[in-house]
């Protein structure tokens, strides 16, 4: 019997709809927790920079809107006395109907929210931000600032969640020019605070980029799954295999299996990660050559690149539009 016919027979019961688990396996919240020594030397180095700040704009994953978010960022940063602006991205990749509850359910604590996609050059909430930004500066006491005629804003958020794509959508926005701040798909690329962006001459505005802070604590390792899903935290910290598995759990759970079905032209859900990967495998001929215990060669499925393509179609919305905190509303 083939590998992928033995994962198929040990997969296969009753009806898969019937029989989705119900809880995920624990995991050692260790195994999902990042914090290197740049980002506590990113937050120091922002609280120094903190009396030149006029606003500051924190960017965060809409597909997490609550439980992915340092909460205390607004304290631990300026002690609340400075206009906060929550910046929620990648909107496009969740239901437009959702930034309504997401904004309820966050009111208490943020009253300026702005939903953003920052790969559209005529995104309206990118074009909302510095207007907006502008009249609650107009509104503060900037006390050491009072006299300057120039407004800084500083970007601070978790990492990859959009913070440079938004600070070179507003330049190329205000005034014509982009690449002012590296972007890349891997998780903390901006590692150091750079010098004053000039984002708009009229009025005069500048943008100060930091390194992103992950909160030192996840509160349990769902929390920090969803964050690895949404490539908060790099794969191999936390294992592709482990996250494929979760996203499978959480789309079956969520009534969202016919999603990845019809995507990865599955005959029906399943609900073991070993042959959704092994499936999935095949269809993209990801394979390993390996020796058996005759030491004759034979080809096994890659789950590791399974798993990558799994969490590639997700990130890129190509499984459809998934907010992970859909029960926290």
């Amino acid at each position: 019997m083939s590998w992928y016919n033995l994962v198929r027979k040990l997969a296969t019961g009753a009806s898969p709809e019937q029989n989705f688990r119900s809880v995920f396996k624990t995991v050692d919240k260790d195994l999902v927790r990042w914090f290197p020594g740049h980002m506590g030397k990113g937050l120091k180095m922002m609280q120094h920079k903190l009396r030149s700040v006029d606003c500051i704009i924190e960017v965060h994953d809409a597909r997490v809107p609550i439980s992915g978010r340092n909460s205390d960022f607004k304290y631990t940063i300026s002690g609340g006395t400075k206009p906060h602006i929550l910046v929620l991205n990648k909107a496009d990749l969740i239901e437009k109907d959702l930034q309504d509850p997401i904004k309820k359910r966050l009111e208490d604590e943020h009253n300026h929210i702005i939903f953003t996609n920052c790969k559209n050059q005529h995104c309206r909430g990118v074009a909302s931000i510095f207007p907006l930004a502008q009249e609650l500066i107009g509104k503060s006491e900037r006390f050491n600032r009072s006299e300057e005629e120039d407004f800084n804003i500083m970007i601070i958020g978790v990492p990859n969640v959009g913070k440079s794509s938004l600070v070179n959508a507003l330049r190329n926005r205000h005034l014509g020019k982009g690449g002012a701040s590296p972007v890349g798909a891997v998780p903390g690329v901006t590692r150091a605070v750079l010098h004053k962006i000039k984002m708009c001459e009229q009025p005069l505005f500048y943008l100060v980029d930091t390194p992103g802070i992950l909160t030192p604590k996840i509160a349990n390792a769902e929390t920090g799954l969803k964050l690895a899903l949404c490539a908060t935290l790099q794969d191999h910290l936390v294992g592709e295999e482990l996250l494929a598995d979760y996203l499978l759990y959480w789309m079956n759970k969520h009534g969202k299996h016919r999603l990845y079905t019809r995507y990865f032209k599955m005959d029906k859900p399943e609900d073991n990660i070993l042959y959704v990967l092994t499936h999935i495998s095949k269809l993209y001929n990801k394979t390993l050559r390996i020796r058996d215990y005759n030491n004759n060669h034979v080809l096994r499925p890659d789950f590791k690149q399974a798993a990558g393509i799994m969490l590639r179609a997700f990130r890129n919305g190509e499984l459809g539009k998934l907010m992970l905190d859909i029960d926290l509303l």
